[in-house]
């Protein structure tokens, strides 16, 4: 999709635990493409991170290895903004005026929320019901247009849109855009290694589940050469995959990591048995990953200079919602003497 002169691109990331390879295939790398051709602001949203708690300095340490995994991985301070969501104030600050525009049967509908909550619902944070609110702040703060979501992120992106339409309506103002989801790429949205029905997650007890951005060649191979797979040869075409979540799983990570669609692959390796299709994705994996775990180790003996590239990127985000906040303030009828 090409994004017209004058649009904007917002996307963050969560500071919970190592970056993995479906963040870095389902954001990051979509990132590094956009920056080349529209104004891109990217952030790492401490402030979601705290809907439940964090410990402090582990909080930090995370939100300083997450900028440093985006900056291993291709973002460029200078071309794209990158920063952490706490020191711009204008995210709470929309994110509250959005509290009092969003109706609660809209929350009600997310699923993210009742899967985050399960059965404790009454005892999880009042933030995490809200938090789809703040998430529209983050990208209407900046008046952004494209943002890139995976398919879990389509349903709040949704809302972001109906709270932008309806504070338009309610203050007979056409003052937020109208919001475009960039879904790109083979690999959206990557599954865990051991089981092709679950999403590749930090959280999974199995650390074979999942590739870590900071992990070594060896480590890499190792996670896919055990990766659970099927009896059956690769088919010819992607349609052959069908019914075949481990299968099709690999299949994507090999297409989004080559560039190359889920058929091109299939057509190369039809037929092939999955020991000799793994090596060949071991050996794309690790030219592809290990250089980005590398300068992630080397970002993280200089913490000084990542915190360098948040404040400046902070600077450039507060010149760009400072006036737009403004804006909202005087259209909401709050008086500033």
């Amino acid at each position: 999709m090409t994004i017209a002169s004058g649009q904007r691109v917002f996307s963050g990331v969560q500071p919970t635990g190592n970056l993995h390879l479906g963040n870095y295939l389902g954001a990051i790398r979509n990132w590094v493409g956009l920056q080349a051709e529209a104004e891109c602001i990217f952030c790492v949203v401490d402030m979601h991170a705290i809907t439940v708690f964090q410990e402090p300095a582990a909080l930090r340490a995370a939100t300083r290895e997450v900028a440093a995994g985006m900056i291993a991985a291709g973002v460029d301070p200078k071309k794209a903004i990158l920063f952490n969501q706490s020191q711009v104030p204008a995210h709470a600050e929309l994110a509250w005026i959005f509290n009092c525009v969003a109706r609660l049967g809209w929350l009600n509908r997310m699923t993210q929320f009742k899967d985050k909550a399960g059965k404790n619902r009454e005892n999880v944070s009042s933030g995490l019901y809200v938090y789809p609110n703040l998430m529209a702040a983050d990208i209407l703060i900046y008046k952004a247009t494209h943002v890139p979501v995976g398919e879990d992120q389509k349903q709040h992106l949704e809302l972001t849109r109906d709270i932008a339409q309806k504070f338009n309506n309610d203050y007979g103002v056409a003052f937020f855009p109208e919001v475009t989801p960039l879904i790109l790429g083979e690999a959206t949205r990557v599954m865990s290694l051991r089981d092709g029905s679950k999403k590749m997650s930090k959280s999974d007890p199995s650390e074979l589940s999942r590739i870590a951005m900071t992990d070594d060649a060896d480590t890499i191979a190792q996670r896919i050469r055990k990766a659970k797979t099927d009896l059956e040869p690769l088919p010819e075409t992607a349609e052959g995959l069908a019914g075949r979540p481990e299968a099709a799983n690999l299949v994507g990570i090999y297409a989004a990591l080559s560039d190359r669609s889920k058929d091109d692959v299939c057509g190369e390796f039809a037929g092939k048995g999955f020991s000799e299709f793994k090596a060949a994705l071991a050996d794309l994996c690790v030219a592809k990953l290990a250089p980005i775990a590398e300068e992630m180790r080397r970002l993280r003996e200089d913490p000084a200079y990542v915190d360098s590239i948040l404040r400046d990127g902070a600077d450039r985000a507060n010149a760009i919602a400072a006036p737009i906040l403004k804006d909202i303030q005087d259209i909401v009828g709050f008086l500033r003497p």
